[in-house]
């Protein structure tokens, strides 16, 4: 039970001892059947100043005169108990959608995680473990209060509305996760967000293989279906075990237990390695890292680059390490700590 909802039934349980407690009073003194001592009580309490049911002795006056001193102040601090817990509610709804502001409008290179599920949650561990700042948006509250309750910043809205990606500053979000419960939310999600930031990564999940051609027109960059996913990974399981763990463990996939990662950096301007060559960097010698591939600034990717080939800014490097190792990477060849 919320705390209004127990603040009320202790108000009314007290009453109701009150009320009973002026019933009893009655029969006991004035010697009035149950159900004139109980009309006799109620309209005392309740202040409603009818005359007496029956004439009153001395003693039936004075007891009259407690329970309404009693019941008066009952029922007044009723009233003030439950009116301080509307306000206090409106004053901290307020005052926390104001803190929520501020806190969104500091959002910035961020990422919009669009729905609190099963898939969404699983994606918000994988960001928090990046320390990447995000966002969560489901229309759900107790999906969005989940995400409260951890630490996270997260809207109650639903995402295919306009202003609720305003809200959320998508103008400049690095990236957009489309986890809705259905596929066509997350089309239209995906449409509207593309729409609003042409440049945003959006990253969907469809339930059915259908939906993939049709987000990727709306503008999708990456489509998963979760059943496809998980067939391809037991399948790895049975044919190529090894292969499965070692993907894992250089993914730093949940349950694995070595420091080791592979890493996407893109080339700095600014960057010491700029219009170098991997030979004359010598990154490996340096650092302890496998490039793995240098994904070119026009898409076209080389795999198990050669010493020769350069880091031209725009670049994007594949690399392959411990956690530690692969940051001073990105500190020497983004020419910026992320």
């Amino acid at each position: 039970m919320n705390p209004l909802g127990r603040r009320i039934g202790f108000m009314l349980g007290l009453m109701a001892l009150v009320l009973a407690f002026g019933t009893c009073g009655f029969v006991l003194i004035e010697r009035w059947p149950w159900f004139d001592a109980f009309y006799m009580a109620l309209t005392t309490l309740t202040t409603v100043g009818y005359q007496e049911v029956h004439p009153l002795s001395k003693a039936g006056r004075i007891f009259n005169s407690f329970l309404i001193a009693v019941g008066v102040t009952t029922v007044f601090l009723a009233i003030a108990v439950i009116a301080q817990f509307a306000i206090q509610a409106e004053l901290g709804a307020y005052f926390g959608r104001r803190r929520q502001k501020r806190m969104l409008d500091k959002l910035e290179d961020h990422y919009i995680v669009c729905g609190g599920g099963r898939v969404g949650r699983s994606v918000i561990r994988e960001l928090v473990r990046n320390e990447a700042p995000f966002v969560l948006v489901d229309s759900e509250p107790d999906r969005a209060e989940w995400a409260l309750q951890q630490g996270y910043k997260a809207v109650i809205a639903d995402a295919t509305y306009d202003e609720t990606l305003r809200d959320v500053h998508i103008e400049r979000a690095k990236g957009l996760v489309a986890a809705l419960p259905t596929d066509a939310q997350n089309v239209y999600v995906t449409l509207t967000a593309k729409g609003m930031n042409k440049d945003l990564t959006v990253v969907a999940r469809a339930t059915d293989e259908q939906a993939i051609p049709k987000l990727k027109r709306a503008g999708a960059n990456v489509v998963f279906t979760p059943y496809s996913y998980t067939g391809h990974r037991l399948a790895q399981a049975l044919l190529r075990p090894h292969v499965l763990s070692f993907l894992d463990m250089a993914s730093a996939f949940e349950g694995s237990d070595l420091d080791l990662e592979i890493e996407q950096i893109r080339v700095g301007e600014r960057s010491s390695c700029a219009s170098k060559t991997l030979e004359q960097a010598r990154l490996p010698q340096k650092l302890g890292v496998i490039v793995l591939a240098v994904v070119k600034s026009g898409g076209r990717m080389q795999f198990n680059p050669s010493g020769q080939t350069v880091m031209e800014p725009g670049d994007v490097l594949i690399a392959m390490g411990e956690t530690a190792r692969l940051r001073d990477l990105e500190m020497q060849v983004a020419g910026e700590k992320r």
